[in-house]
Order: structure tokens, then C-alpha cells, then sequence
């Protein structure tokens, strides 16, 4: 995720507009858009922003996973059938993991 679109989230989970937020910041509603349109920010101005949003970053290094990238490309040569049908499977997987969890619950509820 790109420093300005962080910006936005962070200010869209906190429920603020952007002139709140600037008002917060005290800066302008401008200069919020602007960021957040296509602004690079630092670190430290990432951290100030998620602070008066009521949020902190953490930030930790993870080893890079080639594969999953890998993965990715290759989902993407994909047919675009392909990759409807691979989705809708894995829609249907996650329909059932649902409902079976439903079933679950009810069963725990009668008890």
C-alpha cells in the first residue's frame, strides 16, 4: 500500500472527513487531497496522521515471498474463464465454510 492511500484509509476508519482531519492536522483540506491524491509522504508525517486519527503504525520486516508473486503473474496469464472459474470455486468453498459454521452455532445453541 502506497503512503497516500494509507493516509486515506487511516482518515476513512476514523470516520473523518477531510477538512476534520486537516483541522486536526492543522493544515487545509487542500493540502489533505493533495496527499492523498498523489502525495509520497514520510514516515514520521504517516505516523502525525494515524496519530490524529486515533491510530498508531507498527511496522515490521517480513522476509519477501517470491512465490506468492510468482502466483500471482501466473493467476494473471491466465484465461480470464480460467480465473472466473477458479474464483467462483473458491466463492463456493468459502460459502460452505460459512454455512457449515452456521450449523455449527446452532447445534451449540440447542445444545
Amino acid at each position: 500500500m502506497r503512503g497516500n492511500h494509507l493516509i486515506r484509509e487511516v482518515r476513512r476508519r476514523a470516520g473523518l472527513s477531510q477538512t476534520e482531519l486537516a483541522e486536526r492536522l492543522g493544515t487545509t483540506q487542500s493540502a489533505i487531497a493533495r496527499i492523498e491524491r498523489h502525495g509520497s509522504p514520510t514516515l514520521a508525517r504517516l505516523s502525525e496522521v494515524a496519530q490524529a486519527c486515533g491510530f498508531d503504525i507498527h511496522l515490521r520486516l517480513v522476509p519477501f515471498d517470491a512465490e506468492e508473486w510468482g502466483q500471482v503473474k501466473a493467476n494473471a496469464e491466465l484465461p480470464a474463464e480460467e480465473r472466473v472459474r477458479r474464483s467462483l470455486g473458491a466463492i463456493r468453498l468459502a460459502e460452505g465454510f460459512r454455512q457449515a459454521g452456521e450449523r455449527r452455532r446452532r447445534r451449540v445453541r440447542a445444545g
